[in-house]
Parts: C-alpha cells; sequence; structure tokens
C-alpha cells in the first residue's frame, strides 16, 4: 500500500526542482521513491561545505526539509491542500567532508492538520550523518 496521492515517476518529481531554487543551487537529486519513502541526494562540495572543510549542517538541514516538505506535499490532493512548515529540528552526528549523503524522508505521524516526518541522511558508507524531524501544517487552499 502506498502513501502517495498520485503514483508520479521519479524524473516528474526530479522536474520540481528549478534552476532558481534552492534545491538546483545545492544540487540535490530525488533518487528514489517508495510506498512509504522518498530519497535524494546532496553532494558534498564547495556549494554545501562549511569553512573547516566540512558539511555544512544547514545544508543538511535544507536537504532534510526538501525531502520532507515534497514528501508531505505527495500526500496531499494539491487541488484542495497544501503543505507549510512549522518546525525543524537536527541532530548532526557525523561530519563529512566529501563524496554524496543521501537523505531518506519517512512518515511519523499523517494527521488531518498536521504530518511529522523523520529525515535519516547518511553518508556513502551508511553511516548516519544527521537525524531530522520535521513538522508540516496541513492547509485547505482557498484559491479556488
Amino acid at each position: 500500500m502506498t502513501i502517495w496521492f498520485k503514483d508520479l515517476p521519479l524524473e516528474e518529481i526530479q522536474r520540481t526542482s528549478s534552476p532558481r531554487d534552492l534545491t538546483h543551487s545545492l544540487g540535490i537529486k530525488f533518487t528514489d521513491i517508495g510506498p512509504d519513502y522518498l530519497s535524494g541526494s546532496m553532494p558534498v562540495d564547495e556549494r554545501t561545505r562549511q569553512p573547516y572543510g566540512l558539511l555544512h549542517g544547514g545544508a543538511s538541514v535544507a536537504l532534510a526539509e526538501t525531502l520532507g516538505s515534497l514528501a508531505c506535499y505527495l500526500t496531499l490532493d494539491p487541488k484542495t491542500h497544501y503543505n507549510v512548515g512549522l518546525e525543524i529540528n537536527a541532530n548532526h552526528v557525523r561530519s563529512v567532508r566529501e563524496g554524496v549523503v543521501t537523505g531518506t524522508a519517512r512518515p511519523v505521524h499523517m494527521g488531518r492538520t498536521t504530518h511529522i516526518w523523520e529525515i535519516r541522511i547518511v553518508d556513502e558508507r551508511d553511516k548516519l550523518v544527521c537525524i531530522s524531524r520535521l513538522t508540516l501544517a496541513i492547509l485547505e487552499r482557498t484559491d479556488g
């Protein structure tokens, strides 16, 4: 059983990023979608490192929020509802200097007015780098 409102191919999900948005600027790519998860990757390079040469915690949070927000959106009927972030937290547990990190968003709670998503970010050796929790408000469209 799937949680998605509509089954979309990964190529169509990737097209949600435009050259003018943060997702594109950080090199985030959507890499996998399953019945209850969305995954994406981000390079650890000059765009995502802090001055000490490590993956910037803010870049990890941007990856987490991108995955969680889009995953939440994909569970909603876009004609009647949309989502906005309420709160995000992140625990940074391992540093990364190079390569690619991959995040996977899964729902913890999918209520009528709020969703909570957990996003686990791992390095290329599948070691946990960051774990994040994102709370989103589910709002009704009023724009007809």
